[in-house]
């Protein structure tokens, strides 16, 4: 504990001109006289620590004690300090590691790039989490990322559904996915040699095992999600709607039902009639959520069939019709 403080406290002093005991104590979460005795310690050790006294004073380093990375690039440095999301390395445990290295990184880059994190900081920021929602961590993230790091299988307990039970799985987790602030583990099945999708949050139990399993170099993460994702929206639209549409309604649909869906049912519309309006097929999940769906786009769209569908809008129209009348 105390020689990764050491470190850190060389590191920090290293990144700036000078510092006072109480910002470096502040940095180390540890008392100013904590920070003396280190510094001693440090100086003792050979690395050049130089303590100012008075009001202004604090300590730094002398002699050209640095290591420096010459051959970044200021755009270089501001990207890479853009490679970390905060949020997901927080929730897998690797907070502590990225600060760790940032900080290494500050410490070597030449003095001209120095502001690099906080330049990109000021520019840019991934807010993963969907609107109205509180994201929840998956309590096992952690254990699953760490397998996933040092590429061991792992022993788990999975609740394939709400209501299903729960099976028993031996997986090598090959690469973890945040979408829209939950967590996915890509894995493979041994026994199979299959690759599945996992939520995280429907693990009940896992545990990594001291077997390691052998990489596939050719398997490429975001391709594989692109591909499964892809199949996971088409596998849900199970039925088909007849829907004439406005040329607003037309504009607004991708914004009310599955965008893909719908920019493959418009690249195929039927004639316009004498309004402008064109009818289209549309695959969606179920009536129920093509109800909720096509709610968005009121007057805009007239839906044709199937005619159950079609006569709960026009009983939803009525009573509109008596609530605003």
């Amino acid at each position: 504990m105390r020689a990764a403080r050491l470190i850190k406290m060389v590191l920090l002093l290293q990144s700036r001109p000078s510092m006072t005991a109480g910002e470096l104590a502040r940095e180390l979460e540890v008392s100013e006289r904590t920070v003396t005795r280190d510094a001693q310690a440090l100086s003792e050790a050979g690395v050049p620590v130089y303590a100012d006294r008075g009001r202004a004073g604090g300590y730094r380093l002398i002699g050209g004690y640095r290591t420096r990375l010459t051959g970044l690039a200021r755009g270089e440095a501001e990207a890479l300090f853009l490679s970390g999301v905060p949020g997901a390395l927080r929730e897998m445990g690797l907070d502590d590691a990225a600060s760790a290295a940032r900080l290494k990184v500050s410490a070597a880059l030449l003095p001209s790039l120095r502001d690099a994190s906080r330049t990109a900081a000021q520019r840019f920021h991934l807010d993963a989490p969907a609107w109205f929602r509180e994201p929840e961590t998956p309590g096992l993230l952690p254990a699953v990322a760490e397998a996933v790091w040092d590429d061991r299988r792992i022993s788990a307990r999975y609740r394939r559904g709400a209501d299903e039970d729960e099976v028993e799985r031996l997986l090598e987790p090959y690469g973890l996915v945040l979408k829209a602030g939950v967590w996915y583990l890509c894995a493979r099945e041994p026994e199979s040699g299959s690759f599945r999708v996992y939520r995280i949050d429907r693990f009940t139990a896992a545990a990594a095992e001291e077997e390691r399993f052998t990489r596939d170099d050719g398997f490429d993460l975001p391709g594989f999600w692109e591909e499964r994702a892809e199949q996971f929206a088409r596998s849900l639209l199970r039925a088909e709607v007849v829907v004439r549409l406005s040329p607003e309604g037309v504009r607004r649909l991708p914004y009310a039902l599955d965008p893909a869906s719908a920019r493959e049912a418009l690249a195929a519309p039927g004639e316009p009639d004498d309004l402008g309006w064109v009818t289209v097929t549309l695959p969606v999940e179920s009536e129920e959520v093509a109800h909720t769906q096509l709610m968005a786009l009121g007057p805009e769209a007239e839906v044709l069939s199937p005619a159950s569908l079609r006569d709960r809008f026009a009983e939803e129209a009525v009573r509109l019709a008596a609530l605003y009348g």
